[in-house]
């Protein structure tokens, strides 16, 4: 397993975009060398106080950001549903979603934070960490995060806290791995009915996106290339599909039956860029004519892209860092 998610990491590094489509290709690579994943990460002990951790955390609103940053929050505050793109394994892309939180949250008591990282079957254990009715570490064994998720539990850590500390909702919104692996071994008829209550209506499900389509076709070629690996890419594509439309159902159905609450999307970057993975998605889906989402890329695009361009469509804002992030100590 180490081996496992050591790959993933370097792969996320290398290309912003693809943070969110790697896992995707992980289980597909995995599953090809009919390799079952065992869990091997040790679960440290935490104090059962880390909640209160969060009250030594910075203000956001008083120092801690830019000009631009602040101009940019202004703008976030006024929408419905707010994308914040990230790479996985960047710590300071975590701590920027926090501080975001944060200051979206001073503004308006009622935010509820959307996240990847849990699959929808764990919904309630997430409701009882938020209620104080378990601890985390009764999370991350109930979740079973670990084994479904994988990425430095200290960096989404304070995000949880925060959000136990202020009862703010926290919604899942990740497809189960189980679904995921069987769509992309096996197509529309891998799946089962167990895997269809997870899923919107296959009538929701537009495959129609040919930019959608090309960026995940290079992004297939090309991890498959350097792995010297094969696979089915209609079943990847299927697959990174149903995805992005289960997630993007799941946050407006909660938007939808949830008008007072601003909701916050935390998800890989290559869900959020160009707007075609979730966040149009979500908003072919609201009723609402005054329904407003902006998306934040937390790391700048490579400069030697189109993504760098002011002018380019890839998001709404991208997230300048006002400093270089601190390196996180190794455990």
């Amino acid at each position: 397993m180490g081996n496992f998610w050591f790959s993933r990491s370097k792969m996320s590094h290398r290309n912003w975009q693809t943070s969110g489509t790697v896992c995707l290709f992980s289980v597909v690579l995995l599953v090809a060398m009919a390799g079952e994943l065992s869990d091997s990460v040790g679960m440290a002990s935490r104090e059962t106080t880390a909640i209160e951790q969060v009250s030594s955390l910075p203000q956001p609103e008083k120092s801690t950001f830019s000009p631009r940053q602040r101009e940019i929050l202004q703008e976030l505050a006024k929408a419905d549903v707010v994308y914040l793109g990230e790479i996985h394994t960047k710590a300071a892309d975590h701590q920027a979603q926090l501080a975001i939180v944060q200051a979206l949250q001073q503004r308006n008591r009622k935010v509820a934070i959307a996240m990847e990282m849990f699959q929808l079957p764990y919904q309630d254990v997430l409701d009882q960490y938020i209620r104080g009715e378990i601890d985390e570490d009764q999370l991350l064994e109930k979740t079973e995060y670990q084994q479904r998720w994988g990425y430095d539990w200290d960096d989404y850590a304070p995000i949880l806290r925060y959000a136990r500390k202020h009862q703010l909702p926290a919604i899942a919104l990740n497809v189960p791995t189980e679904t995921i692996r069987r769509v992309a071994t096996g197509g529309w008829s891998g799946l089962t009915s167990e895997d269809q209550r997870w899923l919107p209506p296959r009538s929701e499900i537009h495959t129609d996106h040919p930019q959608y389509r090309q960026r995940l076709r290079e992004i297939f070629d090309g991890i498959h290339a350097e792995y010297n690996s094969s696979g089915n890419f209609e079943f990847f594509y299927l697959a990174q599909l149903l995805w992005d439309e289960t997630m993007a159902a799941n946050i407006a159905k909660y938007a939808t039956q949830h008008p007072e609450y601003q909701v916050v999307v935390l998800a890989g970057s290559g869900h959020i860029a160009n707007r075609y993975g979730i966040p149009n998605r979500v908003a072919r889906r609201m009723q609402n004519p005054d329904f407003t989402h902006k998306s934040v890329l937390l790391s700048p695009p490579p400069r030697d892209t189109d993504a760098s361009n002011a002018n380019s469509d890839i998001a709404d804002y991208i997230w300048q860092p006002t400093s270089p992030p601190n390196s996180r100590k190794q455990s």
